[in-house]
């Protein structure tokens, strides 16, 4: 049984419902609907924290999608599984896959700066400041596209930046 019909709550089951009548309406091709119907599975089980389910529904989307906007979120919801389980080197693959496709997505920005911090911030544990220092300025580059796209967003990467020295480069400051 597909998992948007499994679905207990209510927002699930309204999006699900919601989700069908525009795939029945919109003229797509039935790759184009089978690929949303894993995505929708896919964000339905990520959201329950069933990670390895949500894998196989958005490597399923990923085999039928054609479309490099649509591709791009899958693959930036592959990379927030990968991150949420530590494998910080695979989710930065998958953030930067789905830049290839869609430089305009921030949240991947956002997020490739959080693992960077977060490796600066244990390369400093280890007393390897060389190291930490690159971490924090790919951290810091990564913010600043993010912010430049996004400028209401990531109050508190803006306000590292500026007690870091890091605000470089964004326009307004």
């Amino acid at each position: 049984m597909p998992r948007s019909q499994k679905n207990d709550n209510f927002i699930d089951k309204t999006f699900t419902v919601l989700a069908d009548i525009v795939l029945k309406i919109l003229p797509t091709s039935k790759e184009e609907k089978e690929a949303f119907s894993y995505y929708r599975d896919g964000m339905s089980a990520q959201s329950e924290g069933e990670y390895a389910e949500a894998l196989e529904n958005y490597y399923e989307a990923l085999k039928l999608e054609e479309d490099p906007y649509d591709r791009s979120y899958i693959l930036y919801n592959i990379g927030l599984i990968y991150a949420s389980n530590g494998e910080y080197v695979k989710a930065l693959e998958y953030y930067h896959q789905g830049l290839e496709l869609n430089f305009k997505l921030p949240q991947a920005l956002n997020n490739i700066a959080v693992i960077y911090h977060y490796q600066g911030v244990q390369a400093v544990e280890d007393k390897d400041t060389e190291l930490s220092k690159l971490m924090f300025d790919k951290a810091a580059q990564y913010w600043q596209q993010a912010i430049k796209l996004a400028p209401d967003n990531y109050i508190e990467a803006q306000n590292w930046l500026k007690t870091t020295g890091r605000m470089r480069n964004i326009q307004g400051y």
